[in-house]
């Protein structure tokens, strides 16, 4: 005997509890009872009785000992399989791999967690049991590290290899964090991106593929301006990773004349950057750039004999330059409200004296940063300003334009293609966020013991 399931169209299928008979040489199938009233539950369960299977109840047979969680711990390490990340680190196994792996796994789904909390958290999940490191203590973690370390150009190398190519495009660029301790000789108080002024922190410079992809990193003392670790990234690139013809792309903050006039030296190497502000606006004022041929086209291409060999792709964006029109208004008027109060306090008596009045004007004016355009008159028992329109208006005129200068001949990349490759920075950026924010959280520095 045994249970048929007999499909019912969209209803549930009929229960039959039937035997098969022989007839001469057929066999037939011979109805023994309509079990249809049964849950499937209940016709599942009959029907491995039949087969002989011997049941035991659901409740006291079996005992939870231990449920870790696992489901974020294989989509982190089939992401790794899938990357070769294992032999990334090391060709061969070992058990600072195994640490090292796992430190990596970790920081990604517990990224707040310290090196001693991370020793509790691996027996929080399978992956402590899946890399055989269950038993790792915090010291391991940290010689793991050193051994990791020593190890960093071997990687860095496999990287360029995969992701970089002859003649292709590397994005660089420069962040910072913020340190807790005072034993770091990197450490030191510079120019803050964490919005962190007058506190120690570490400069740290990543080198990405045309995706933003990261290839290698390298870490700067806190203080050290961004011009400054460029050579060195264009050094390692031909020396290191034997790229023998590059593109780098660097902000108009990385890329200064000091430095594009060493790269002019090296064979093979181009590069995209931008020019600041007051570059811009030497340009319009020598007539080299019309803003009114942006009503025709959104790019203008060009040269200069003040950037020789090189072309310039001016671009303009008008969101970029309505919103920067509205904030410079937004900022004179609260520069012109503050200022206001100062001067009430003048006429009132209640502020005198040329320094101090200069003090107090000097905190409005930094607050804001809207120092050039107001002209100031500063006496010992009065004050005066007014709003320099012509300095505005030559300010104004810049808004929502920027321009990307390149070596690259136009015929290996067209003007376009240059401001697209120079926009690519924002993957770099992003990369930086994934590290700074919620993804992994390296800041604050942990101090160095």
């Amino acid at each position: 005997m045994y249970i048929d399931f007999v499909p019912n169209r969209g209803s549930k299928p009929a229960i039959l509890l039937r035997e098969s008979i022989r007839e001469g040489k057929r066999i037939k199938k011979r109805t023994l009872a309509n079990l249809s009233a049964l849950t499937l539950e209940q016709a599942e369960a009959i029907r491995l009785v039949l087969k002989g299977e011997q049941l035991a109840p659901a409740d006291g047979s079996l005992e939870c000992i231990r449920s870790l969680p696992h489901g974020h711990v294989e989509a982190v390490r089939t992401a790794m399989r899938r990357l070769d990340f294992d032999k990334l680190i090391d060709g061969k196994a070992s058990r600072e791999r195994d640490l090292i792996v796992a430190m990596v796994a970790g920081r990604i789904i517990a990224p707040q967690a310290s090196k001693l909390a991370m020793t509790q958290a691996l027996a929080d999940t399978t992956l402590a049991e899946d890399l055989g490191v269950a038993d790792a203590h915090e010291d391991e973690l940290y010689a793991a590290m050193d051994w990791l370390i020593e190890r960093q150009d071997k990687i860095e190398k496999r990287l360029a290899r995969r992701h970089l190519k002859k003649g292709g495009l590397v994005l660089f660029d420069l962040t910072s964090s913020s340190f807790e301790g005072v034993t770091c000789p990197l450490a030191k108080i510079g120019y803050s991106r964490d919005g962190k002024p007058g506190t120690l922190q570490v400069n740290y410079g990543l080198l990405a593929d045309s995706r933003g992809c990261p290839v290698a990193v390298s870490v700067f003392e806190g203080n050290t301006a961004d011009p400054k670790t460029l050579l060195p990234q264009v050094e390692k690139l031909r020396d290191s990773f034997g790229i023998a013809s590059l593109v780098m792309v660097g902000d108009r903050g990385m890329i200064s004349n000091v430095q594009i006039e060493a790269m002019r030296k090296m064979e093979g190497v181009d590069w995209i950057a931008a020019l600041k502000s007051g570059a811009i606006a030497t340009l319009l004022n020598a007539g080299q750039l019309q803003p009114d041929l942006f009503d025709e086209r959104n790019l203008i291409s060009f040269t200069s004999e003040d950037y020789p060999g090189e072309r310039l792709v001016a671009c303009r964006n008008p969101e970029l330059a309505r919103l920067r029109a509205a904030k410079r208004k937004d900022l004179i008027a609260a520069t012109s409200r503050e200022l206001e109060k100062v001067a009430g306090m003048v006429a009132s008596g209640k502020l005198s004296g040329r320094d101090k009045i200069g003090v107090r004007v000097g905190k409005v004016i930094g607050k804001y940063k809207m120092a050039k355009h107001f002209d100031l008159d500063i006496q010992d028992a009065a004050l005066t300003f007014s709003v320099n329109e012509k300095r505005i208006a030559a300010e104004a005129a810049l808004d929502g334009i920027y321009v990307i200068r390149t070596s690259a001949a136009e015929a290996a990349m067209s003007a376009e293609a240059a401001v697209l490759n120079y926009k690519r920075l924002a993957e770099v950026e992003r990369a930086f966020r994934t590290l700074k924010g919620v993804d992994l959280q390296v800041r604050p520095a942990l101090v160095c013991r």
